[in-house]
């Protein structure tokens, strides 16, 4: 198929990297030249400009838009929408509000383009290992993008299949959903960053734990000094608390036992908090998710030990830098 790529991050350049070498025609675009050049001897085709890169398309065009959430995912929805014709597909691959998605597909439609929400969750690993895909928007026009989503999702690969699963829609199997109608798949990946939230403060705490039972404010006799990266190496092997995150601290504490390089200042982008927000919307209590991103906001202040794991983590999965504070 061919597709244009809006957005040439850590993402979105993975994004169109791993297209291409699945034999898509891919068209790129980015305020930053540097980024559309680095594509190029790749394969990809560059434009000069969102007019230039809808010209590219022509008829039928599928835009695929790798943006941060809010104003710069919206002016170029709005600019895009007056150059695509009808019959034209926008693709929103970043973090947008479900709501967003809502109006944004209502308003699209009535121009004679459809809209799809794909929440994207592989980090800058994707490339490589494939990106999970949690998609919202018309059957039919999933259903015409499924080369795409294919090529972009993981793949059954090595992963046990799962028991009772037969009979079932295999595109789950493969790495993505459709979930359902526009706002959907944003929705789902907004969950799936809630409980991201939680998750990984729960190491932090464990491994914070585990770091201060040395204290000098503990009886002299109850006092260890645990090999913290010997700790995360052995529970990433048979535990049953194994993950990606685990790896990804393990993998962090083997290089830096003390995390130097980290602050702790951890950010917190807007999943965590509109999943609380749907949470308060349906009646529902999120104890965990609610305590995990009041953690993160805590961290500004006064960092722990922790607190340097969870960025030690952002870091090895999306490639966030911390802020200052």
């Amino acid at each position: 198929m061919r597709i244009g790529i809006i957005g040439l991050g850590r993402m979105g350049g993975s994004i169109a990297r791993r297209l291409m070498r699945a034999g898509h025609e891919t068209m790129v675009w980015d305020r930053d030249a540097a980024a559309i050049k680095a594509l190029v001897p790749d394969g990809a085709t560059a434009a000069a400009s969102l007019t230039d890169l809808a010209d590219q398309l022509g008829s039928g065009a599928v835009f695929w838009l790798m943006l941060p959430a809010g104003d710069p995912t919206e002016t170029t929805v709005d600019e895009l929408a007056l150059l695509a014709g009808p019959g034209a597909i926008i693709i929103d691959g970043g973090n947008s509000f479900y709501k967003d998605d809502i109006r944004r597909a209502k308003s699209l439609s009535a121009r004679g383009i459809d809209y799809v929400d794909v929440g994207t969750s592989g980090g800058v690993w994707g490339v490589e290992r494939g990106f999970c895909l949690m998609i919202g928007g018309r059957e039919e026009i999933v259903r015409r993008l499924d080369p795409i989503f294919d090529a972009l999702a993981p793949g059954i690969g090595d992963i046990a299949r799962t028991p009772g699963r037969g009979g079932r829609d295999d595109r789950a199997e493969r790495g993505y959903i459709h979930a359902g109608p526009p706002g959907t798949g944003h929705f789902v990946k907004m969950v799936h960053n809630g409980i991201e939230y939680g998750l990984m403060q729960a190491y932090a705490e464990g491994f914070d734990i585990l770091k201060e039972k040395a204290s000098e404010t503990l009886p002299k006799e109850e006092r260890f000094t645990i090999e913290i990266p010997d700790v995360a190496e052995v529970w990433r092997r048979g535990s049953v608390i194994s993950s990606w995150l685990l790896d990804l601290s393990a993998a962090a504490l083997a290089k830096d036992q003390e995390l130097e390089g980290f602050d702790g200042n951890v950010a917190d982008s807007g999943e965590g908090r509109w999943s609380i927000d749907a949470a308060m919307d349906e009646a529902v209590p999120a104890y965990v998710m609610s305590a995990a991103l009041y953690a993160r906001y805590r961290s500004r202040i006064e960092s722990t030990f922790g607190d340097k794991l969870l960025s030690a983590m952002r870091f090895g999965f999306g490639g966030h830098v911390e802020t200052a504070r």
